[in-house]
């Protein structure tokens, strides 16, 4: 085994200390872990936490500092990066259609997941070293820097998988509802994809800010003037909402025939036939991507000039981040700079 350091949850809280990581399997490299994004997820994950041993963290950046010897797609100083999957079982339906974030098995995730060989839980990226199968790490593209393209690697790709899965391209016009971590990066994708793209938001306090990352304006939810002139409007409309909420709004912001794709809250939530059967609305969602739709968003990022606007901390300050992200506090994405780790 090998010893690192990493951000362990005790109760509600973080503490700093020693963790084990695997020794490398062939096909393993080592990552040196330089900037981990923080995610409401892991908000989520360390609130709750009850027992256990739970290291959160599943957006990361780094540089490879060791290779097993199977490994041929990175070599010892790469930088690459890292999601919030870091296997699967490779051989039902979904791995077989490069969708191993659907796997029948379920995929092996990066923290508070269940290691296929060993059934270890697994530790997240809040830490200074992650070992990771090679097929689930990603080169970083130059050009793109580490800490702001960390978020890509859950915020980015979760919004990615629609967009792309809908066919949002020129001509399309795209809401997206919710401008944080996941929304202001659906701007930026669905922007640079040629779409049309408006936001909503329930505050008209949004427009410039949704301009500058590329909408075209902005659709005030709390104006009944505002949302009737945007009434069946939108062929696509992301959801980026964390929490839960009624979708019956944003669902009369869809047009005939167009989708509300909801990626933000995990929980139950109830939906009026009523508010689809009008105009043949579909609701649809989606979580992560598989490896192939991943290492395209980062090409595509990487081509576009997209990362995410972040606020960069050292990791003795994460339990700063996480106050400050449980109350919205944020613009749009902690990261964790883990050098002061070690």
């Amino acid at each position: 085994m090998r010893s690192t350091t990493g951000w362990q949850a005790h109760g509600t809280t973080l503490r700093k200390e020693p963790i084990t990581r695997r020794d490398l399997r062939p096909d393993d490299i080592s990552v040196r872990v330089d900037f981990c994004g923080v995610c409401h997820t892991d908000l989520h994950a360390v609130r709750s936490h009850d027992g256990g041993v739970l290291v959160p963290g599943h957006e990361f950046t780094g540089v490879v500092i060791e290779a097993g010897p199977d490994v041929t797609a990175f070599r010892v100083g790469d930088p690459v990066a890292v999601g919030n999957i870091v296997d699967s079982c490779g051989a039902c339906d979904m791995c077989a259609a490069g969708q191993e974030n659907f796997c029948r098995e379920f995929p092996t995730l990066t923290y508070n997941g269940t290691d296929r060989h060993d059934g270890s839980t697994t530790l997240g990226g809040f830490s200074r070293e992650y070992v990771v199968r090679e097929k689930f790490a990603y080169r970083l593209p130059s050009g793109l820097d580490p800490a702001a393209a960390a978020p890509l690697m859950c915020a980015g790709i979760t919004v990615w998988e629609p967009l792309r899965a809908l066919g949002v391209g020129p001509g399309t016009r795209v809401a997206v509802a919710g401008l944080g971590g996941l929304g202001h990066l659906a701007v930026k994708l669905a922007a640079a994809m040629g779409a049309e793209v408006s936001v909503v938001s329930r505050s008209a306090g949004r427009a410039a800010e949704a301009i500058e990352l590329g909408a075209r304006d902005v659709v005030v939810s709390t104006d009944p003037d505002s949302t009737a002139a945007a009434r069946d409007r939108f062929d696509v409309l992301i959801d980026t909402i964390p929490v839960a909420h009624d979708l019956g709004p944003y669902l009369k912001l869809v047009a005939m025939d167009g989708t509300l794709s909801q990626v933000g809250y995990l929980g139950s939530m109830t939906v009026e036939t009523m508010d689809l059967l009008t105009g043949r609305k579909k609701l649809s969602s989606g979580g992560s991507g598989g490896v192939a739709a991943t290492a395209d968003m980062l090409e595509f990022c990487a081509g576009h000039g997209i990362t995410a606007d972040i606020e960069l901390l050292p990791s003795g300050r994460v339990g700063e981040a996480l106050d400050r992200l449980e109350r919205g506090d944020v613009r749009h994405r902690f990261v964790l700079d883990l050098s002061d780790l070690g």
